[in-house]
């Protein structure tokens, strides 16, 4: 239901902007979207944090209630009304229903196979649910007189340039949302509010710097902005890769969470605009809708493929840093079945204080080795996503000529 919610929500809060705003100042009004979006998500881990270690897991989904109801008194009163002249149209429920299980199946096929292979039955069936289901996917919506995803949208190369560079950086800033915190709960020792204000510094970056960054497409051009933005943010992710066991957060994570989030307050907003900017005004919530699906979709893949990824490297090193220990078969059977548990694995009972520790030195070194693969494939995920922009993203300046009156009223 709040995925419901969720995506009702952002594609239409983009397309007020695009009615609201014409296209010369739509880069700064997309940068303050951005920056209110960066904000609320740095402030969530750290009250869910404190929630979750003082009074229950369970608090955390109260935030919403209060939320939901501010957002409809602002949303009755001060948002105006925009539509196109053609809605009497119906819901693409085949398009819909087929996307859904798709991406359902492939994200699940992709998750599980860290647990169970990917030879198992249940994992290669749901890998081909997937596929067929996107292929049929994309042949519905060819033949659909009203589909979900008009795949006109993809004749522009600033869409595709786009699209193709948010489904790389988001696959990698996925992969650092999920991780980070488990490296620093799970191998550095953080409490669950710790490790969510580590981000803050990322957050506050986004903040303050969304809405400048909006504006650089009208002074530069998209194409700068998207080439630079993504190359700070490898360079933060290849900070992230010197990290070891132990040290203090200021000479550890703070560089790499800083650069980071120079490197993604440089992306986003440009990213934004140039998508809304390369559709009409009348498919301005479609092109959002597009690009947080394929947003969504990075972040589930960094989860997935990364999460795959990491689950290798920690079995490969494990199995080095176990081989001098000599382990007894039932201690090594104890370790073996805490494995997809990465460095949360629970540490077998009845072993003496030497081998206890020798072990939780191991798990933790092997989480380390792991998370630093994951790193510098975000790395490559970066460097993929500026190459992207320099090669189809067009670097035009916006004019002021074309600015138009904004639109207040449906």
């Amino acid at each position: 239901m709040q995925g419901v919610g969720g995506a009702l929500l952002v594609p239409g809060s983009l397309a007020i902007i695009s009615a609201s705003f014409n296209e010369e100042r739509r880069g700064q009004a997309i940068g303050t979207w951005s920056a209110f979006t960066a904000i609320t998500a740095g402030v969530g881990p750290v009250m869910g944090g404190w929630l979750v270690e003082h009074i229950s897991w369970r608090a955390v989904f109260f935030i919403n209630a209060p939320l939901a109801l501010v957002v409809l008194a602002i949303a009755s009163l001060r948002v105006p009304e925009s539509r196109a002249d053609d809605e009497n149209k119906r819901l693409d429920w085949r398009g819909a229903g087929l996307a859904t299980v798709g991406l359902g199946a492939l994200v699940y096929g992709l998750i599980e196979s860290s647990r169970s292979g990917f030879g198992h039955p249940l994992i290669l069936a749901g890998l081909a649910v997937g596929v067929l289901s996107l292929t049929a996917f994309l042949v519905v919506e060819a033949r659909s007189d009203n589909p979900m995803l008009p795949l006109t949208l993809f004749h522009s190369r600033d869409f595709n340039g786009a699209n193709l560079m948010t489904l790389f950086l988001y696959t990698a800033l996925g992969g650092a949302i999920f991780f980070v915190p488990l490296n620093l709960i799970q191998v550095q020792g953080y409490s669950a509010t710790a490790a969510g204000a580590a981000w803050l510094p990322f957050i506050l970056i986004m903040f303050f710097l969304s809405r400048w960054s909006g504006g650089l497409i009208k002074t530069y051009g998209a194409k700068l902005p998207l080439v630079t933005g993504p190359l700070i943010a490898g360079l933060g992710y290849a900070l992230f890769i010197f990290p070891g066991v132990g040290g203090t957060y200021w000479t550890t994570f703070f560089p790499a969470v800083v650069v980071l989030g120079l490197g993604m307050a440089v992306s986003v907003a440009p990213l934004t605009t140039t998508v809304m900017n390369a559709v009409g005004q009348d498919k301005a919530g479609v092109a959002s809708g597009v690009n947080n699906a394929v947003s969504r979709i990075g972040g589930l893949l960094g989860i997935a493929v990364l999460g795959i990824a990491i689950q290798h490297a920690f079995n490969h090193k494990l199995d080095r840093r176990l081989a001098p220990l000599r382990l007894a078969p039932g201690v090594q059977r104890a370790i073996d079945e805490q494995r997809t548990r990465l460095a949360g694995a629970e540490l077998p009972s009845g072993v003496d204080d030497q081998t206890r520790a020798a072990l939780r030195e191991a798990i933790n070194e092997s989480f380390v080795f792991g998370f630093r693969v994951v790193m510098m494939i975000a790395v490559g995920l970066a460097l993929a996503s500026a190459l992207s922009a320099f090669i189809l993203i067009e670097g035009k300046v916006v004019s002021s000529r074309s600015a138009r009156q904004p639109v207040t009223n449906g």
